[in-house]
């Protein structure tokens, strides 16, 4: 296997929603996050066509609100990450904590000193910020008052956020990504877009005049980006599901391939490539659209011509299989997307299918279709961990899911894949994007709150927090 570069970005990554808290603290405003209640039905709820983004705390709880109040204990979770040896830290900028309406005219200053604070601590021990602009958080005002993505106006409303947020940390922080997981919209535009059913997520058109917004938005972005500081790095960021036909049937590798268009590639054509692919029209002709039906203007197609990424940060969690000639197979639950189960794989006891392979095989389609590199920026088992009486939680199964997939990017190397770094998922526990609960655990560090927001945030170094530090402190050699 080829040994990682000396340069290689080891670290974590989380999310300013999962785990800052202090929720309204500071000047903040609500967030999207803010308003979905906790628990596996969350997105259920946000599919009810009354649901309105109203709070109710009597009915749901809402654990995002005081998450791990890593808005008050920063300082200390930053120093366990430094202990591990993190060579970067990846995490996110929350819009509402800068401008908490989305629309005003002047950002929070107390948020912007909060992010101060924040890498500062990192650059103290060394830590690279990798920060992402919107991670699943965007003011909720903006969805409540223009119907989110879908209306154009919010492209200004992102560009004077990000022009504020670069401006103030560029000369300290080189690598940035401009929208978590934004193909995601595809399966749940909720968090990415904010769009449910109630404002017009029942639509594909709105899903994709939402995309094609925030692709004008982060091309804007990565103007901005450059123009401050030429060696900045500003990516895209999604959700890659490597997607396998399940067998050699003709139709279903046709099947495969289409899945692939709609879901792994089209937004990153879009956004690396800077022109919509040749497979546009016919991806929209599927839902009954065409692409002259979306707003679409020369200046922004200019826009996106001129201002492609820098590299492609992606989630991996998992593979996916296609059949499209076989209705009784058995479907598999994942990450925002499912198909159909995969006998060759076992699942994780979230239903997750665990597969190495696919994210070496992940590293390789990115690769040859981009020609730049790749960054793997989320990745990790979320798990039931059952601490002892001391609070260590021996969580071997972490370490091998890792390992294994430590050991398919090593392989990807070998192939000769230009990989950035690596940050694995929730490096510290916090609330689950897709369930909302604490139980549903990825981090090498234990902390001690229970889905219904008791214990007492204590945290606790897991098994895998000293296999993790050896991993990075012998640059991958010992796994």
């Amino acid at each position: 296997m080829s040994a990682f570069p000396k340069n290689f970005l080891w670290g974590g990554a989380t999310a300013a929603n999962q785990l800052e808290g202090a929720y309204n603290g500071d000047g903040k405003g609500l967030s999207i996050a803010d308003a979905l209640p906790g628990g596996p039905d969350r997105f259920k709820i946000a599919n009810q066509p009354d649901f309105d983004w109203s709070i109710d705390e009597t009915k749901y709880r809402y654990p995002n609100h005081s998450g791990i109040d890593f808005y008050h204990h920063y300082q200390g979770d930053i120093k366990l990450f430094a202990e591990m040896g993190f060579k970067c830290y990846r995490f996110s900028v929350a819009w509402s904590r800068i401008f908490p309406n989305g629309d005003d005219t002047r950002p929070n200053e107390a948020g912007l000193k909060f992010y101060d604070r924040v890498i500062d601590e990192c650059l103290k021990y060394n830590i690279k910020p990798v920060i992402t602009i919107s991670h699943y958080e965007m003011p909720l005002n903006l969805v409540t008052k223009y119907g989110g993505w879908k209306n154009r106006q919010l492209i200004d409303f992102y560009e004077t956020y990000a022009r504020v947020i670069l401006n103030r940390y560029a000369a300290r922080v080189k690598y940035w990504m401009t929208f978590n997981e934004i193909n995601s919209a595809l399966h749940f535009p909720v968090m990415g877009q904010g769009l449910v059913k109630s404002n017009g997520a029942d639509k594909m058109q709105n899903i994709y005049q939402a995309w094609h917004n925030q692709f004008v938005a982060g091309a804007r972005a990565v103007k901005i980006a450059h123009s401050l500081r030429p060696d900045l790095q500003i990516g895209c960021m999604l959700l890659y599901a490597t997607t396998y036909a399940y067998d050699a049937n003709p139709e279903n590798q046709l099947a495969a391939l289409k899945e692939n268009q709609a879901f792994n590639h089209f937004c990153g054509d879009v956004q690396v490539r800077g022109t919509y692919p040749a497979y546009t029209e016919s991806v929209m002709n599927r839902y009954g659209f065409s692409f002259k039906d979306l707003d679409v203007t020369a200046e922004d197609l200019a826009t996106l011509k001129a201002n492609p990424v820098d590299y492609i940060g992606f989630s991996y969690y998992m593979s996916t299989a296609v059949n499209v000639t076989d209705k009784s197979l058995e479907t598999a639950n994942g990450n925002l997307v499912g198909g159909v189960r995969n006998p060759f794989l076992k699942a994780s006891d979230w239903g997750w299918q665990i597969d190495p392979t696919g994210l070496r095989i992940a590293l390789n389609e990115l690769s040859d279709r981009y020609q730049k590199p790749v960054f793997v920026v989320e990745n990790g088992l979320g798990a039931k961990d059952v601490p002892d009486a001391n609070h260590f939680v021996q969580d071997d199964y972490r370490i091998n899911y890792l390992r294994a997939h430590i050991q398919a990017i090593q392989g990807a190397l070998a192939d000769g894949v230009d990989v950035m770094g690596y940050t694995p998922w929730g490096c510290i526990d916090l609330v689950s994007a897709s369930t909302g609960q604490m139980s549903k655990r990825y981090g090498f560090i234990y902390v001690d709150l229970d889905d219904q927001g008791n214990g007492s945030g204590k945290r606790y170094k897991k098994a895998s927090f000293g296999w993790y530090k050896q991993v990075i402190a012998s640059n991958g050699e010992r796994l």
